[in-house]
């Protein structure tokens, strides 16, 4: 991949993950709230729902910019040496080595986030301070394993969908898809894959919320899992609140698919803002380019005066 494409990737996937991440913030604190042990209503129902939000607000620019550059690199590399077959392969090994490497910065962001968004009384910087103070960096990253054990699953079943719905839909049509178009294929694969992994991500939860020194804590995703199952059930595996009278007001009257419907949200509105500002950017780029404008080195100029 050309260094111009790769700051466009960079810059489209930090702009996409901002927006994303600040519009659907108060889904995402109810589906944490859904999936902590205490409870969806103990841990602060719909009250304080923009709890947590400086991390996210910190922290989505460099994760999003991370995933989308090391993924659009990765495919770019594997893709000359792959046959049509061996295209879902190579979009789930540059998927995964996205994965990998965002959530280096996901992680710690993520155990802040979510602890404010259980705890809406307690500030974001406060629950930083107390993490690092009792916990240390190793605190910060508490749950690192079971986020990469449950992106990893997510983006094999996820991009590979995304990347046949776009194929067919466009072979339906007759011409590549729209980025809104893109957008919807992308948010049926995500909430695909959000269905399929949602036990992962509820034990994910649940290790980066445990008390410190409980087993829990340890970073077993099998121990957390069986945990949930023996105290919730199916239930609580898939994050949905049992049935409750409505007058408690502690969840809704019926089971609640929060995680699924906040994944596909996600991956349909990251993808479409993804898709549209790397457009513009390589746009922009190349209309600078063929235009001469102010800012090009002298070997940017010559490679313009050959192009032309």
């Amino acid at each position: 991949m050309e260094p111009r494409e790769s700051w466009a990737a960079l810059a489209a996937g930090g702009i996409a993950g901002v927006f994303v991440d600040l519009i659907l913030f108060p889904l995402d604190t109810v589906k944490t709230r859904l999936q902590s042990p205490q409870g969806f209503r103990k841990a602060g129902g719909f009250r304080g729902i923009y709890a947590g939000v400086p991390s996210t607000a910190i922290g989505s620019f460099p994760n999003a910019a991370a995933f989308f550059i090391t993924y659009e690199n990765v495919k770019s590399v594997l893709h000359h040496d792959s046959t049509s077959y061996l295209t879902p392969v190579t979009h789930m090994v540059a998927a995964s080595f996205g994965e990998v490497v965002a959530c280096l910065i996901r992680v710690p962001s993520e155990v802040v986030k979510q602890r404010a968004q259980v705890s809406p009384s307690a500030g974001t910087f406060r629950i930083l301070s107390h993490t690092l103070y009792h916990e240390g960096i190793q605190g910060l990253y508490r749950g690192y394993k079971s986020t990469v054990l449950r992106e990893i699953p997510f983006s094999l079943v996820q991009f590979p969908l995304w990347e046949f719905l776009k194929d067919l839909w466009s072979w339906k049509q007759g011409h590549v898809v729209d980025s809104w178009q893109s957008a919807v294929c992308g948010a049926f694969a995500g909430g695909f894959a959000a269905a399929v992994t949602t036990p992962l991500d509820v034990a994910k939860t649940r290790i980066m919320l445990a008390k410190a020194g409980s087993t829990t804590a340890s970073g077993n995703v099998l121990a957390a899992l069986g945990g949930i199952w023996r105290t919730q059930g199916l239930p609580g595996l898939q994050a949905r609140p049992l049935p409750v009278p409505c007058r408690t007001c502690s969840a809704p009257s019926t089971p609640q698919e929060g995680p699924v419907l906040v994944q596909q949200q996600q991956v349909g509105l990251s993808w479409l803002v993804y898709s549209k500002a790397r457009l513009q950017l390589r746009c922009r780029r190349r209309r600078s380019f063929l235009t001469g404008d102010v800012g090009f080195s002298r070997y940017q100029h010559q490679q313009r005066a050959a192009f032309l």
